[in-house]
């Protein structure tokens, strides 16, 4: 037994040095690859082009955040300085990487701060960035991001009558959205006893949900001014629930 334990503490100590330099490498690579984001991002609001030009690889592919697939001269040709009035900044946060030989790729999210003659905005993504070594050079070769929801600001919306919009909106059979009140909040749930989402009001009869993916809520009204439709725009597609009538009691 004891002769096995030292085999054991050996062979650990004899594939520790590897694994030492394979981390090392991942660092040291990680590194590298965040600087040629981060100057990726810095140059957009200067408007130099000539850093994607040589960053890029000839076949690279580019999806940004509204889904528009980009080649290599469409990313170059539409690098232009921000307008007087604008500026921004993008600075690459939590990078991760996952090295598979002269191939990287590089994760993590982009915190974006800009600058509308004077209004200040944040926006996030989560990004994936795939590196290839092509004579002794890292290239970008794909990237694609993705927005990242968040909060927007809380806004005050006059005539607003909360109790306007309980009750319970169906879709299908035992399918329904149940709209309630506590402390002033609305809020829905989907099941009896499941999450709260809260709404979060835009305008009248028009609220954002508090969950992952920020859908607007849009209420209808009949003839007579009572709500009586719910919309749920969700990825550019309306999910309609009709309002139920309420239960005798």
């Amino acid at each position: 037994m004891r002769t096995s334990l030292y085999r054991c503490l050996a062979a650990g100590l004899a594939l520790a040095p590897s694994f030492a330099v394979a981390a090392d490498t991942d660092v040291r690579v990680r590194d590298e690859l965040v600087h040629l984001t981060q100057a990726l991002m810095d140059a957009i609001p200067a408007g130099k082009a000539d850093v994607w030009q040589r960053t890029l690889a000839d076949d690279a592919l580019v999806i940004d955040e509204f889904g528009r697939r980009q080649d290599k001269k469409a990313i170059v040709d539409s690098i232009h300085p921000f307008p007087r009035g604008m500026s921004g900044s993008i600075e690459i946060r939590e990078p991760t990487l996952r090295l598979h030989g002269d191939t990287a790729v590089l994760g993590g999210q982009m915190y974006e701060r800009e600058d509308v003659f004077g209004q200040a905005l944040v926006v996030r993504y989560i990004f994936s960035n795939t590196f290839v070594r092509r004579d002794g050079a890292w290239k970008l070769l794909a990237a694609i991001d993705v927005t990242l929801p968040t909060a927007p600001p809380a806004l005050a919306v006059e005539g607003l009558v909360p109790s306007d919009y309980v009750g319970r909106y169906g879709y299908g059979p035992g399918r329904a959205y149940e709209v309630a009140l506590d402390g002033g909040r609305l809020y829905f749930t989907t099941r009896a006893g499941g999450t709260r989402t809260p709404l979060d009001a835009i305008a009248k009869d028009v609220f954002m949900d508090g969950g992952d993916e920020r859908n607007l809520l849009v209420f209808r009204r009949d003839a007579a001014g009572a709500v009586n439709e719910l919309i749920e725009r969700r990825k550019f597609n309306d999910l309609r629930m009709k309002r139920e009538p309420a239960p005798t009691p």
